[in-house]
């Protein structure tokens, strides 16, 4: 079954989930937002906020790209009030939208207790609208689709991997969007991923996107490799690469994503997360879930997570299916996991026998099925300064 039920929004887009955020927009409003969201614990609230202070156009860009995601259905912002976030900018891209969104202001509220009470006056009132919107068929072509791994070892690049490299042909070959990222840990692959771009102008901009990753992680003397990496086996970032390679699968790459952009068309796609340009901020993700962030700040519906050494984080809007590569691991946690892709190291099941599992529990989280890191209550969220760099001429089809 390739059908799903789903939120239309007023841009066109559909939602698999309807959630509510509250959003705190500096780090002194993010207390309020969680005792505002903490009655609601077990109804898709999910809390979300930029914790500087000082201005930040990518800070800026991701909030109002995940404060109108498909899946979120009303939104819930919170400031201090002297902050230099564009609260007001910000709400408006939000009501732009379709969706419903109030803005409470600490300093001007009262204070704690009294912005808690209004703000959850206001989602109790919201949900009732929301829970009364009906749900229209949804295609597996309208399905935006990410992917990471995260908790690398020996067996990722052998089974979690290239299986969620067969789930994405499958999708793209229905016309769904696929993204899949981590430049600095695509080091060695650059060329075999430019000959299979769309276009010439395409390729060079491939090689240069993973040549600029290099060069960043150089100047900050440090790559993205973990000793967590070397205790499962892999030895160096070409080896580690070799396997988050495999998670693209096999079709032809449509363009290059910056965070917060969205795709034009169905197809592949390549997502940049490192900046232009020297190190101003530090690493351009400290860890998988600000990865994750920006995968479905590019509208992702889903986050497919591979997972050699185990991971047990999911991610606040959008569900994160959790595929265990290593056969060990998913018997040690098997209540974090979705997929046991270690099935096909012990010969019991081919690439192409997981990969049509996660395809279909994909489709099945559009028709209301959860994953285990929602069932568990996961919705991780990390948003830090970044520098804002936007997508280069011939890195994106018109």
């Amino acid at each position: 079954m390739t059908q799903m039920m789903a939120w239309k929004r007023k841009d066109g887009r559909k939602g698999i989930r309807n959630v509510v955020l509250v959003a705190y927009l500096v780090e002194c409003a993010h207390h309020v937002c969680k005792q505002i969201a903490r009655p609601f614990d077990e109804s898709d609230v999910q809390v979300i906020g930029f914790s500087g202070c000082f201005p930040s156009d990518y800070g800026q860009e991701m909030m109002e790209a995940l404060c109108t995601h498909p899946n979120v259905g009303a939104v819930q912002l919170v400031s201090l009030g002297c902050e230099n976030f564009k609260k007001t900018q910000l709400a408006e891209a939000i009501r732009a939208s379709g969706r419903d969104v109030n803005v409470l202001t600490i300093q001007e509220t009262g204070g704690t207790a009294s912005t808690v009470k209004a703000g959850r006056d206001w989602i109790t009132s919201v949900q009732t609208q929301l829970q009364a919107l009906p749900k229209e068929p949804m295609d597996v072509s309208e399905l935006v689709i990410g992917t990471i791994c995260g908790g690398s070892d020996a067996t990722s690049g052998i089974t979690g991997n290239p299986a969620a490299g067969v789930a994405f042909d499958k999708l793209v070959a229905k016309g769904a969007t696929c993204i899949f990222e981590e430049t600095g840990e695509l080091i060695g692959c650059e060329h075999v991923m430019a000959a299979r771009a769309i276009s010439n102008d395409l390729r060079p901009e491939i090689v240069e996107t993973v040549e600029k990753a290099a060069r960043y992680y150089a100047a900050m003397g440090y790559g993205s490799f973990s000793n967590g990496n070397a205790q499962g086996g892999l030895s160096t970032i070409e080896e580690k690469s070799l396997g988050a390679y495999a998670k693209s699968g096999q079709s032809d790459i449509s363009g290059i994503l910056r965070p917060a952009q969205q795709a034009a068309a169905g197809g592949l796609y390549l997502l940049d997360v490192v900046p232009d340009g020297p190190p101003k901020y530090g690493y351009p993700n400290i860890n998988d879930n600000a990865e994750i962030i920006e995968l479905i700040s590019c509208g992702a519906h889903a986050v497919i997570f591979v997972t050699g050494r185990g991971s047990v984080v999911g991610s606040a809007i959008s569900p994160v299916l959790k595929v265990c590569a290593n056969p060990e691991t998913y018997e040690r946690m098997s209540e974090d996991m979705d997929v046991n892709a270690g099935r096909v190291l012990r010969g019991n099941a081919t690439l192409n026998d997981v990969g049509t599992e996660i395809f279909d529990k994909l489709v099945a989280l559009g028709n209301g099925a959860r994953t285990s890191s929602e069932e568990l209550g996961h919705v991780e969220f990390v948003l830090t300064y970044k520098t804002a760099t936007p997508a280069q001429p011939g890195c994106h089809p018109s």
